[in-house]
């Protein structure tokens, strides 16, 4: 009787665990993706080579090709939503997409919020740097002073790290990264601090105009961010990341956009 009882007690649990794993997968973006055909992606145009228009008006990048071989391995068609930074995060708590592939830097702050994936790239904060500091200024040490003038972006991590390790110069923040870079063009700011790519990419295009102090001062892993409560939807991300970076097709991506300057002719 007792081992019987037991037996039937087990046979519940195990019904009760079937219903309730059924009911998660009910509930997960995944299946919402899959029963829906279309993957709804929010990301930002202004953040190079991540996210950005072409001259079409397209919205294009390492992120979007990412994006593109991801949807395709679900079988369903690809929604890129155009996003301000500000509320990026808002509105994927409020369902307005399934997922946020738009650079974004893996912080506690930000885990809070939303859940991420693996780190799919690591970058790190650098100067672009008035000219007319070149020689002076050779260091993010250098400009911890309360003679500089700093721009960078609103709600960004740089915006973070000037407060962390420039916390004596004036900040000047920007709702977009032109805006901010500009300043120092402009001669209204001695500096300029973001993402290690965005900045190659516009000293390469800005020779003279600016100075690029290419050594990264922060460690910044950039994941994938997903509503929390959905261990399928990660499950499948985490996955595709490894597979991906194991069949060539991350490496052929990363070449495209990171190797290569070919694309910059095509962008606005």
């Amino acid at each position: 009787m007792k081992k019987m009882l037991i037996t039937a007690l087990a046979l519940c649990g195990a019904t009760l665990a079937s219903a309730s794993d059924n009911d998660l997968w009910e509930k997960s973006t995944l299946n919402q993706v899959l029963k829906r055909g279309e993957l709804r992606v929010c990301a930002e145009a202004g953040y190079m080579p991540f996210d950005m228009r072409d001259k079409r008006g397209n919205i294009v990048g390492f992120d979007v090709d990412i994006a593109k071989t991801m949807a395709k391995a679900m079988g369903v068609k690809l929604d890129i939503r155009n996003t301000a930074w500000d509320g990026i995060i808002p509105a994927l708590l409020t369902d307005k997409c399934d997922i946020i592939i738009s650079g974004m830097t893996i912080t506690p702050e930000r885990n809070l919020k939303v859940n991420f994936t693996d780190p799919y790239i690591v970058v790190g904060q650098t100067i672009l740097l008035s000219p007319k500091l070149e020689g002076k200024v050779t260091n993010y040490r250098d400009l911890n002073n309360a003679k500089y003038t700093i721009a960078t972006k609103l709600g960004a991590t740089s915006d973070y790290a000037v407060k962390r390790y420039m916390s004596k110069a004036k900040l000047n923040l920007f709702e977009t990264e032109s805006e901010g870079v500009l300043e120092v063009i402009n001669g209204n700011a001695d500096a300029f601090v973001y993402d290690l790519p965005y900045n190659a990419i516009y000293s390469a295009q800005n020779k003279g105009k600016v100075v690029h102090l290419d050594e990264s001062f922060t460690y910044e892993p950039l994941g994938f961010a997903i509503r929390k409560g959905d261990p399928d939807f990660m499950n499948f991300l985490n996955n595709y990341l490894a597979q991906i970076k194991g069949d060539g097709t991350y490496d052929k991506i990363y070449k495209k956009w990171f190797a290569s300057n070919a694309w910059i002719s095509n962008i606005q």
